[in-house]
Protein backbone atom coordinates (compact mmCIF):
# COMPACT_ATOMS: atom_id res chain seq x y z
CA UNK A 1 0.00 0.00 0.00
CA UNK A 2 0.80 3.52 -0.59
CA UNK A 3 1.83 5.66 2.25
CA UNK A 4 0.01 8.61 2.77
CA UNK A 5 0.10 11.81 0.96
CA UNK A 6 0.03 15.16 2.42
CA UNK A 7 0.29 19.02 0.60
CA UNK A 8 2.60 21.16 1.89
CA UNK A 9 -0.29 23.56 2.99
CA UNK A 10 -2.09 20.92 4.88
CA UNK A 11 -1.99 20.60 8.93
CA UNK A 12 -2.14 17.00 10.10
CA UNK A 13 -1.78 17.00 13.94
CA UNK A 14 1.47 14.29 14.75
CA UNK A 15 -1.34 12.51 16.71
CA UNK A 16 -3.89 11.65 14.12
CA UNK A 17 -3.87 8.49 12.43
CA UNK A 18 -3.74 8.03 8.45
CA UNK A 19 -4.26 5.04 6.66
CA UNK A 20 -2.34 4.04 3.72
CA UNK A 21 -2.89 5.74 0.58
CA UNK A 22 -4.88 8.46 2.13
CA UNK A 23 -4.39 12.37 0.55
CA UNK A 24 -4.77 15.09 2.28
CA UNK A 25 -5.11 17.97 -0.53
CA UNK A 26 -4.12 21.61 0.15
CA UNK A 27 -4.79 23.58 3.06
CA UNK A 28 -7.24 20.76 5.14
CA UNK A 29 -6.80 20.42 8.38
CA UNK A 30 -7.22 16.94 10.37
CA UNK A 31 -7.04 16.97 14.09
CA UNK A 32 -5.03 15.05 17.09
CA UNK A 33 -8.03 12.33 17.42
CA UNK A 34 -8.61 11.74 14.10
CA UNK A 35 -8.20 8.24 12.40
CA UNK A 36 -8.91 8.24 8.57
CA UNK A 37 -9.07 4.69 7.10
CA UNK A 38 -7.35 3.64 3.73
CA UNK A 39 -7.64 5.64 0.68
CA UNK A 40 -9.32 8.54 2.21
CA UNK A 41 -9.10 11.56 0.37
CA UNK A 42 -9.65 15.35 1.99
CA UNK A 43 -9.64 17.12 -1.57
CA UNK A 44 -8.97 20.67 -0.26
CA UNK A 45 -9.57 23.19 2.31
CA UNK A 46 -11.62 20.48 4.46
CA UNK A 47 -11.60 20.24 8.00
CA UNK A 48 -11.71 16.89 9.94
CA UNK A 49 -11.60 17.25 13.69
CA UNK A 50 -12.81 16.15 17.28
CA UNK A 51 -12.50 12.38 18.36
CA UNK A 52 -13.86 11.45 14.65
CA UNK A 53 -12.97 7.74 13.43
CA UNK A 54 -13.55 7.22 9.33
CA UNK A 55 -13.59 3.72 7.59
CA UNK A 56 -12.13 3.29 3.96
CA UNK A 57 -12.48 5.39 1.03
CA UNK A 58 -14.19 8.41 2.06
CA UNK A 59 -14.15 11.56 -0.02
CA UNK A 60 -14.13 15.47 1.73
CA UNK A 61 -14.64 18.23 -0.53
CA UNK A 62 -13.27 21.74 0.11
CA UNK A 63 -14.94 23.60 2.76
CA UNK A 64 -16.91 20.66 4.82
CA UNK A 65 -16.26 20.07 8.33
CA UNK A 66 -16.39 17.26 10.03
CA UNK A 67 -16.84 15.85 13.54
CA UNK A 68 -16.35 19.44 15.15
CA UNK A 69 -18.92 20.68 18.42
CA UNK A 70 -22.41 20.01 18.41
CA UNK A 71 -24.62 23.59 18.11
CA UNK A 72 -26.47 22.64 21.36
CA UNK A 73 -26.67 24.74 24.01
CA UNK A 74 -26.56 21.76 26.48
CA UNK A 75 -23.61 21.02 25.08
CA UNK A 76 -20.39 21.69 27.88
CA UNK A 77 -17.44 19.68 26.38
CA UNK A 78 -18.05 16.72 27.43
CA UNK A 79 -16.09 13.55 24.79
CA UNK A 80 -18.55 12.73 22.30
CA UNK A 81 -17.35 11.37 18.91
CA UNK A 82 -18.34 10.59 15.26
CA UNK A 83 -18.07 7.47 13.55
CA UNK A 84 -17.94 6.96 10.01
CA UNK A 85 -18.01 3.97 7.77
CA UNK A 86 -16.50 3.42 4.37
CA UNK A 87 -16.73 4.68 0.81
CA UNK A 88 -18.94 7.85 1.74
CA UNK A 89 -18.63 11.01 -0.02
CA UNK A 90 -19.01 14.43 1.69
CA UNK A 91 -19.45 17.57 -0.77
CA UNK A 92 -18.94 21.10 -0.79
CA UNK A 93 -19.62 22.93 2.62
CA UNK A 94 -21.26 19.47 4.41
CA UNK A 95 -21.27 19.10 7.95
CA UNK A 96 -21.55 16.64 10.38
CA UNK A 97 -20.96 17.22 14.56
CA UNK A 98 -20.29 15.18 17.33
CA UNK A 99 -22.85 13.71 19.45
CA UNK A 100 -23.66 14.86 22.86
CA UNK A 101 -23.97 12.98 26.72
CA UNK A 102 -27.50 13.08 26.12
CA UNK A 103 -28.17 11.54 22.96
CA UNK A 104 -25.04 8.84 23.66
CA UNK A 105 -22.41 10.74 22.65
CA UNK A 106 -22.04 9.23 18.72
CA UNK A 107 -23.08 10.50 15.70
CA UNK A 108 -22.95 7.89 13.26
CA UNK A 109 -22.79 7.34 9.31
CA UNK A 110 -23.00 3.92 7.99
CA UNK A 111 -21.32 3.62 4.45
CA UNK A 112 -21.70 4.16 0.62
CA UNK A 113 -24.00 7.11 1.49
CA UNK A 114 -23.76 10.33 -0.72
CA UNK A 115 -23.84 14.20 1.13
CA UNK A 116 -24.15 16.81 -1.25
CA UNK A 117 -23.06 20.06 -1.16
CA UNK A 118 -23.83 22.11 2.24
CA UNK A 119 -26.19 18.98 3.52
CA UNK A 120 -26.11 19.23 7.09
CA UNK A 121 -26.30 15.95 9.77
CA UNK A 122 -26.62 17.21 13.73
CA UNK A 123 -25.60 15.90 16.71
CA UNK A 124 -26.65 11.97 17.65
CA UNK A 125 -27.81 11.44 14.08
CA UNK A 126 -27.50 7.94 13.11
CA UNK A 127 -27.49 7.82 9.47
CA UNK A 128 -27.37 4.18 7.89
CA UNK A 129 -26.15 2.70 4.30
CA UNK A 130 -26.76 3.92 0.58
CA UNK A 131 -28.70 6.74 1.77
CA UNK A 132 -28.53 9.96 -0.67
CA UNK A 133 -29.09 13.93 0.55
CA UNK A 134 -29.41 16.20 -1.81
CA UNK A 135 -28.26 19.39 -1.26
CA UNK A 136 -29.16 21.39 1.50
CA UNK A 137 -30.93 18.62 3.06
CA UNK A 138 -30.41 18.98 7.27
CA UNK A 139 -30.98 16.80 9.80
CA UNK A 140 -31.65 18.00 13.12
CA UNK A 141 -30.53 16.37 16.35
CA UNK A 142 -31.07 12.71 17.17
CA UNK A 143 -32.36 11.73 13.29
CA UNK A 144 -32.66 8.30 12.41
CA UNK A 145 -32.26 7.80 8.72
CA UNK A 146 -32.35 4.09 7.36
CA UNK A 147 -30.99 2.28 4.54
CA UNK A 148 -31.46 3.52 1.06
CA UNK A 149 -33.36 6.73 1.99
CA UNK A 150 -32.99 9.65 -0.02
CA UNK A 151 -34.10 13.22 1.03
CA UNK A 152 -34.44 16.05 -1.24
CA UNK A 153 -33.01 19.38 -1.80
CA UNK A 154 -33.38 21.90 1.12
CA UNK A 155 -35.56 19.61 3.25
CA UNK A 156 -35.27 19.77 6.88
CA UNK A 157 -35.73 16.81 9.20
CA UNK A 158 -37.21 17.74 12.83
CA UNK A 159 -35.56 16.41 16.02
CA UNK A 160 -36.56 12.76 17.16
CA UNK A 161 -37.80 11.67 13.84
CA UNK A 162 -37.09 8.87 11.64
CA UNK A 163 -36.79 8.34 7.78
CA UNK A 164 -37.51 4.65 6.89
CA UNK A 165 -35.61 2.05 4.81
CA UNK A 166 -36.51 3.10 0.76
CA UNK A 167 -38.41 6.40 1.84
CA UNK A 168 -38.44 9.18 -0.78
CA UNK A 169 -38.73 12.81 0.56
CA UNK A 170 -39.11 15.27 -1.75
CA UNK A 171 -37.58 18.57 -2.18
CA UNK A 172 -38.00 21.32 0.30
CA UNK A 173 -40.45 19.17 2.77
CA UNK A 174 -40.28 19.71 6.74
CA UNK A 175 -40.52 16.35 8.50
CA UNK A 176 -41.90 16.48 11.88
CA UNK A 177 -43.14 13.42 11.99
CA UNK A 178 -42.08 9.54 11.26
CA UNK A 179 -41.80 8.79 7.43
CA UNK A 180 -42.90 5.93 6.42
CA UNK A 181 -40.30 3.03 4.84
CA UNK A 182 -41.37 2.51 0.83
CA UNK A 183 -43.14 5.78 0.80
CA UNK A 184 -43.01 8.91 -0.96
CA UNK A 185 -43.37 12.14 1.73
CA UNK A 186 -43.69 15.83 0.42
CA UNK A 187 -44.39 19.02 1.49
CA UNK A 188 -44.56 21.32 4.25
CA UNK A 189 -46.14 20.67 5.97
CA UNK A 190 -45.46 16.50 4.79
CA UNK A 191 -47.82 14.60 3.10
CA UNK A 192 -47.40 11.05 2.09
CA UNK A 193 -48.38 10.50 -1.56
CA UNK A 194 -47.92 6.69 -1.88
CA UNK A 195 -45.62 3.82 -2.35
CA UNK A 196 -41.94 4.96 -3.57
CA UNK A 197 -42.83 3.08 -7.29
CA UNK A 198 -39.82 4.12 -8.77
CA UNK A 199 -37.17 3.94 -5.90
CA UNK A 200 -38.37 0.52 -5.27
CA UNK A 201 -38.62 -0.68 -8.94
CA UNK A 202 -34.92 0.70 -9.33
CA UNK A 203 -33.98 -1.16 -6.42
CA UNK A 204 -35.32 -4.61 -7.77
CA UNK A 205 -37.75 -5.37 -5.69
CA UNK A 206 -40.59 -7.55 -7.61
CA UNK A 207 -44.26 -7.26 -8.32
CA UNK A 208 -45.42 -9.28 -5.14
CA UNK A 209 -43.52 -7.10 -2.97
CA UNK A 210 -44.77 -3.74 -4.44
CA UNK A 211 -48.19 -4.84 -4.69
CA UNK A 212 -48.09 -6.04 -0.97
CA UNK A 213 -46.92 -2.54 -0.12
CA UNK A 214 -49.37 -0.68 -2.12
CA UNK A 215 -52.41 -2.55 -0.46
CA UNK A 216 -50.89 -2.33 3.03
CA UNK A 217 -50.82 1.47 2.30
CA UNK A 218 -54.49 1.19 1.03
CA UNK A 219 -55.58 -0.25 4.18
CA UNK A 220 -53.32 2.23 6.18
CA UNK A 221 -55.06 5.67 4.10
CA UNK A 222 -57.72 5.01 2.24
CA UNK A 223 -60.04 2.27 4.07
CA UNK A 224 -62.41 3.82 6.96
CA UNK A 225 -60.37 1.50 9.08
CA UNK A 226 -58.32 2.91 12.21
CA UNK A 227 -54.62 2.60 12.51
CA UNK A 228 -55.02 -0.18 14.99
CA UNK A 229 -57.35 -1.87 13.03
CA UNK A 230 -55.30 -1.66 9.60
CA UNK A 231 -52.25 -2.63 11.40
CA UNK A 232 -53.86 -6.05 12.61
CA UNK A 233 -55.54 -6.66 9.24
CA UNK A 234 -51.99 -6.04 7.43
CA UNK A 235 -49.98 -8.26 9.60
CA UNK A 236 -52.91 -10.64 9.26
CA UNK A 237 -53.16 -10.51 5.52
CA UNK A 238 -50.36 -9.19 4.11
CA UNK A 239 -47.64 -10.05 7.25
CA UNK A 240 -45.56 -13.00 5.36
CA UNK A 241 -44.12 -9.93 2.70
CA UNK A 242 -40.69 -9.06 4.88
CA UNK A 243 -41.07 -5.41 3.64
CA UNK A 244 -44.88 -5.12 4.89
CA UNK A 245 -43.87 -6.40 7.97
CA UNK A 246 -41.37 -3.55 8.29
CA UNK A 247 -43.76 -1.18 7.31
CA UNK A 248 -46.21 -2.31 9.97
CA UNK A 249 -42.99 -2.64 12.74
CA UNK A 250 -42.14 0.86 11.95
CA UNK A 251 -45.57 2.26 12.82
CA UNK A 252 -45.81 0.62 15.75
CA UNK A 253 -42.71 1.87 17.00
CA UNK A 254 -43.18 4.93 16.34
CA UNK A 255 -43.24 7.48 18.99
CA UNK A 256 -43.59 10.91 16.98
CA UNK A 257 -46.57 9.78 15.40
CA UNK A 258 -46.37 9.42 11.17
CA UNK A 259 -46.66 11.58 8.63
CA UNK A 260 -49.92 10.43 7.38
Amino acid sequence: MKEALVHPTAIVHPGASLGDGCRIGPYSVVGEAVRLGRNCELVSHAVVQGDTEVGEGCRFFPFCSIGLEPQDLKYKGEATRVVIGSRNAFREFTTVHAGTAGGGGVTRIGDRNFFMASTHIAHDCQVGNDTIFANAATLAGHVTVEDFAVIGAFSGVHQFCRIGSHAYIGGYSVITQDALPFVLTVGNRARAYGINLIGLKRRGFGSETIAGLRKAYRLLFHSKLTTTRALARIEKDLGGIPEVAALASFIRSSERGIVK
